[in-house]
């Protein structure tokens, strides 16, 4: 980066105006820094559906785990880990905990007998269906006034950014 004569910093390649702070003038850095708006959102986005999930009685954890099996294919404890955005080590003992209560159950990997698979059970999606269509209206409450094609791009960028970035460290 180098000094512009109106205290400005200019980078490499662009050489677009931006304050010390790195924004484009008038701006505050967190308002155009995507890990912020992405975090923002999400924030906004589940903050409301999250309390509804907790006076249903259920944690977000839990939630998250059960909406995740919800289909019923079973996932390996590390693929449900990613997914669920927990710890491996986290997540085992909300596994734990749901497996006592007939919630989820382990099973071996037919392909592979040393992985373990975990499963929602009938009793967990007994459980889970509720929060299913729950979300689905919330969804459905914070899209309203986008067309369907916003929809469908708002959420194809964001599987491609989750894709493009899946790993990447600094």
């Amino acid at each position: 980066m180098k000094p512009v004569a109106d205290d400005t910093i200019t980078s490499d390649p662009v050489d677009a105006p931006q304050t010390a702070a790195g924004a484009s003038s008038g701006e505050r850095f967190i308002d155009d820094y995507l890990s912020y708006l992405l975090s923002h959102a999400a924030h906004l986005v589940a903050r409301e559906f999250h309390a509804h999930v907790e006076s249903m009685g259920f944690s977000v954890p839990v939630w998250r785990v059960l909406a995740t099996l919800s289909d019923g294919d079973g996932l390996p404890v590390g693929d449900l880990a990613r997914k669920t955005l927990y710890k491996q080590p986290t997540l085992t003992r909300i596994i734990d905990r749901l497996e006592a209560d007939d919630i989820v159950s382990r099973a071996a990997d037919a392909g592979d007998r040393r992985r373990v698979r975990i499963y929602i059970t009938g009793k967990g999606r007994e459980l889970v269906s509720r929060l299913l269509l729950d979300a689905k209206r919330h969804e459905a409450a914070i899209l309203k006034g986008y067309s369907e094609t916003e929809v469908a791009l708002l959420k194809e960028a964001l599987r491609m950014l989750i894709a493009r970035s899946g790993g990447r460290s600094l």
